[in-house]
């Protein structure tokens, strides 16, 4: 590490996800990218120059093509990697694997994405779950965009002590918005045939002990996913208490039919009328007018930006394992603060800060009769018969 604190950050793989890093690594404060390495010679790459972002070649073959193709080569991945305290590796999925001996050579540390298995790396990151047990280590895994998101909705939850057992089903888009033209589906829809979808034992990396089964599919289209979540509580959680906990969580952000935002297209139009970079949402966004909850289960439907919403992961997880901060939630703060992340999207005329600041109030004052038979004493029954309010037949 640098004297001063700061993180040198090489990117290797200048594609959906790696444009967003190197972009989201340039404005922090303690962090400075050094260079992108690909092996392309396309419209992608030549954006890294007009940015002015240092280019290499990712494979010593790809650097005479990209020279030929004017593409300012400043030399191979060997010499951004001298230059570099870590290395994000955004490559697709599979060559992080093969990278790994070339980064354990150069003696760098490194981020793989979700792609690459979770024995790859031998951890996987989620930071409001686990960024202090990521500080310094070698090598990291982000988890991938649905993981990601399952992980801070869950952690909401599971902080809380409410989950029992969690089911999702996970409507997934078709392809990449940037090769729609190329690949992906037309009038139809395709299940996955494997159960659980790799998605929730993906989410036990992260979140240990997280009793999850996941379902999940694909659809004709780019715009991101969908995600319905079924969670059967360890006692009865109230409407207000669901949406507290989900305002209360990092990252995570209401969304309202209500306001005419009632598809995935209209939350993406938002992010553009929001002037987000690339209509990017890093933000699980909720539909919080379709949240339910029962006397066992609570319901869920929220949208996941595939393509943005491990980037601020990605800054986090750099920051732990260079020890750049040690607090994982001054690195949220940081990382928030740069992009922009939100907790409520149209803060003027939705005043949702002051909403959940008298929820939260409320909450704190009212009655827990869920706890009135929990443990007082010795001289209480070791097996408690259920309170009034747990005697009451269920909604269903």
């Amino acid at each position: 590490m640098t004297a001063a604190k700061r993180a040198r950050v090489a990117v290797n793989g200048y594609g959906v996800i790696g444009k967003r890093v190197a972009d989201a690594v340039a404005i922090q404060e303690d962090m400075d990218l050094v260079g992108v390495a690909d092996v392309t010679r396309d419209y992608r790459i030549r954006v890294a120059a007009e940015r002015g972002y240092p280019i290499y070649a990712s494979s010593p073959d790809a650097r005479p093509n990209m020279k030929d193709a004017d593409i300012p080569v400043v030399g191979t991945l060997d010499d951004l990697l001298e230059r570099a305290d870590i290395v994000v590796d955004c490559t697709p999925k599979g060559i992080g694997a093969k990278n790994k001996e070339h980064y354990e050579a150069a003696g760098v540390k490194a981020i793989f994405q979700g792609g690459e298995t979770h024995e790859l790396a031998g951890f996987s990151f989620t930071a409001q779950v686990n960024y202090e047990k990521a500080l310094d280590r070698r090598w990291a895994r982000v988890v991938s965009c649905n993981t990601t998101a399952l992980c801070r909705i869950m952690h909401a939850l599971d902080r809380n002590g409410w989950v029992k057992r969690a089911r999702a089903v996970l409507l997934r888009r078709a392809t990449d918005p940037w090769e729609s033209h190329d690949t992906g589906m037309i009038n139809t829809a395709v299940p996955e045939t494997k159960v659980p979808s790799h998605q929730g034992p993906d989410a036990r990396t992260v979140l240990e002990g997280l009793d999850i089964t996941t379902l999940a599919g694909a659809g004709p289209y780019n715009l991101s996913h969908l995600h319905f979540a079924m969670v059967e509580t360890t006692r009865p959680v109230t409407l207000d208490e669901l949406r507290h906990a989900l305002w209360r969580e990092p990252r995570v952000a209401f969304v309202h039919a209500s306001d005419g935002i009632v598809a995935l297209n209209s939350t993406i139009e938002l992010m553009r009328d929001l002037g987000r970079p690339r209509n990017d949402m890093w933000e699980v966004a909720v539909w919080e007018d379709a949240l339910a909850a029962d006397d066992r289960e609570v319901y869920l439907s929220f949208q996941v930006h595939n393509e943005a919403i491990a980037i601020p992961e990605t800054v986090d997880c750099i920051r732990a394992l260079t020890g750049i901060e040690r607090d994982g939630a001054k690195s949220i703060e940081k990382t928030n603060r740069s992009l922009g992340i939100r907790k409520s999207f149209l803060p003027k005329t939705i005043r949702e800060a002051d909403t959940h600041t008298r929820m939260g109030e409320a909450l704190a004052r009212a009655p827990r009769p869920y706890a009135e038979a929990g443990f007082k004493g010795s001289e209480e029954p070791v097996e408690p018969g259920p309170t009034e309010a747990q005697r009451r037949p269920t909604s269903r």
